[in-house]
């Protein structure tokens, strides 16, 4: 896996984007985060980087797309699904319909809902990127 590779964060609350920035810096994630607030920025970038991106992270609720709407742009697009960049939800919004619809229709490798403080965050966060840094997968 691209385990060096940037972090993309998808998210458009910036108290969000900072308190996600802080918890990667807290548990010593050298990966640089790269944040856009809209799908279709992000689209932009991940078909035209060269860098392998080591973790994809998005909110549902997004302007423009929501996140599963993007998250079907990704798996549709034969070059990011060579990629094969882990994706992973993490939102606000963890109704039943969205986390079975990002399961069952899509690739999706994980859905968090957001923590409610931070010491609950740095923990989950430190589990999540852990796993990914072990993991065994088409870009290692």
């Amino acid at each position: 896996m691209a385990a060096n590779g940037p972090i993309i964060l998808i998210e458009d609350d910036a108290d969000d984007v900072h308190i996600f920035e802080q918890i990667m810096k807290d548990i010593k994630v050298e990966n640089e985060v790269v944040t856009f607030i809209t799908c279709s920025a992000a689209m932009d970038y991940l078909v035209t980087t060269k860098q392998k991106p080591f973790l994809i992270v998005c909110d549902i609720n997004l302007p423009e797309q929501n996140g599963l709407d993007f998250k079907k742009q990704v798996d549709e697009n034969p070059y990011l699904r060579r990629k094969s960049i882990p994706f992973i939800f993490y939102s606000t919004s963890t109704n039943i319909h969205d986390v079975n619809k990002a399961y069952t229709e899509m690739s999706t490798q994980g859905f968090f809902a957001k923590c409610a403080d931070f010491e609950e965050g740095r923990e989950l966060w430190k589990t999540i990127i852990a796993y990914w840094k072990k993991c065994c997968h088409p870009n290692t």
